[in-house]
């Protein structure tokens, strides 16, 4: 019997919580049952250089352990890096792209120059400044991440937020990311 497999590719730079988001999607997956795993890559590992992460959610056990060339997911992080490669590369053709950008889908969709695929649009960064008061988009592209692909539940996520920041952090900052995660959620944009 074939397992259901998703597999999310993460794009952002160092600092801006890539790595962070990869293994945060694939703990929560774990709680909710499911078989996932969650890694980086990196190049030169300083603040501000490119990264990639990597999530897969199954069903069933997850055999292999190598970076995703087929997503069904593309999370961008920073929308600077548009251009620089191809964030659509290998992207399946049911397949889904959100960036964290004041812009349009459709204009995300001309930048990426794509035909195929599904674009959608959050300002993770202005709602990470607003309700966690710094600059670090990748929990609320969590929460466009579950609003598109619905495959993990609000709840779980803000259960693993509690657990992961409340020792460490404090409770205002575990309010100011669930809040964070529920906004964009909220305000992501599909074409």
């Amino acid at each position: 019997m074939a397992h259901r497999l998703t597999e999310i590719r993460w794009h952002g730079r160092g600092g801006q919580g890539a790595k962070t988001a990869a293994t945060m999607v694939a703990e929560v997956a774990l709680e909710e049952g499911k078989y996932s795993q969650g890694f980086p890559e990196y190049g030169p590992e300083r603040m501000g250089a490119p990264i990639r992460g990597y999530t897969r959610i199954s069903d069933g056990p997850i055999r292999f352990h190598c970076a995703i060339t087929a997503p069904d997911v593309v999370v961008i992080l920073d929308p600077t890096l548009i251009g620089a490669e191809d964030m659509a590369d290998g992207l399946k053709p049911n397949g889904a792209i959100i960036v964290n950008t004041h812009e349009t889908p459709a204009a995300i969709r001309r930048k990426l120059g794509i035909q195929h695929g599904k674009v959608y649009t959050v300002d993770a960064t202005t709602i990470a400044i607003e309700e966690i008061g710094r600059p670090i988009p990748n929990t609320p592209m969590i929460g466009a991440l579950i609003r598109v692909s619905g495959f993990m539940q609000l709840d779980t996520v803000f259960h693993d937020i509690e657990k992961k920041f409340l020792k460490k952090l404090g409770a205002s900052v575990v309010q100011g990311n669930i809040k964070a995660v529920k906004r964009a959620y909220e305000e992501v944009k599909s074409e």
